[in-house]
């Protein structure tokens, strides 16, 4: 039965990716791909597909998945990355896309759904960079002041989040727009002191745009991996809260 499920999954996957392919000068130019010129995302589609129909195929054959083992720490939306060159070794993929960190690109090339319909997703590099930049300003500015956090005034939007001040981080170079609308986006630091990207405006777009009506107990980011070739990465979790997508500690 769940072979069944999954390979029913995966006709829908490529018939609804070549379906997408064609229609791409009319279907992308919705929010959720205004962050990237057209011809990136064309690429973005073709390239998802190519890697989609190896992993399939690598899977019917040997069972498992072509992954790079990550361990248990590492986040849901950075832990199952493939393995592009034992798939193009191992003549699964003629050719590693361009847009692959492999070859120079700005992107990973990872499995979301891995136990029941593995699906492959990206995730943009320039994120996780910008991040990382914003972690080091925090973690510096926390070493000078006690352990105190760089955040904005009245800037706690759940419990144990905040919003970063930039500017009395020192981080003010390090804007960032969103892959998904090409808007601006805040940066979120939790108690600890981690750093994520704030992905509210994104999943309110994506809801409104849908119709969607979300459960309270749903992960939010989910509705963008359903509309987008991206994932949510350096990310929380977010649940409605009042009407509102609100980031939440795990």
């Amino acid at each position: 039965m769940q072979n069944r499920k999954r390979r029913g999954g995966r006709m829908y996957r490529r018939f609804a990716c070549g379906l997408t392919i064609f229609l791409l000068s009319g279907l992308l130019s919705g929010c959720l791909y205004r962050g990237e010129p057209q011809e990136r995302r064309v690429s973005y589609i073709e390239s998802v597909d190519r890697v989609q129909r190896a992993i399939d195929r690598f899977q019917e054959d040997q069972g498992i998945l072509p992954i790079i083992t990550a361990g248990e720490e590492t986040p849901r939306y950075e832990k199952f990355r493939i393995n592009l060159d034992q798939l193009n070794q191992q003549g699964y993929l003629e050719q590693i896309p361009q847009a692959a960190f492999e070859k120079g690109g700005s992107v990973y090339f990872l499995v979301i759904n891995e136990e029941i319909d593995p699906t492959v997703k990206v995730m943009d590099l320039a994120t996780v960079q910008k991040v990382n930049d914003v972690q080091r300003a925090v973690d510096l500015y926390r070493s000078k002041r006690d352990g105190k956090l760089p955040v904005q005034e009245n800037g706690e939007i759940s419990p144990g989040v905040y919003r970063i001040d930039l500017e009395a981080a020192g981080a003010e170079n390090y804007s960032l727009k969103s892959v998904y609308s090409g808007q601006p986006l805040d940066y979120l630091v939790d108690k600890d002191g981690r750093v994520y990207v704030d992905y509210a405006f994104d999943i309110m777009q994506a809801l409104d745009q849908t119709g969607a009506k979300p459960g309270e107990d749903k992960d939010l980011r989910e509705i963008l991996t359903d509309q987008s070739y991206f994932v949510p990465v350096k990310s929380l979790p977010y649940r409605w809260v009042d009407g509102t997508p609100v980031p939440q500690i795990e």
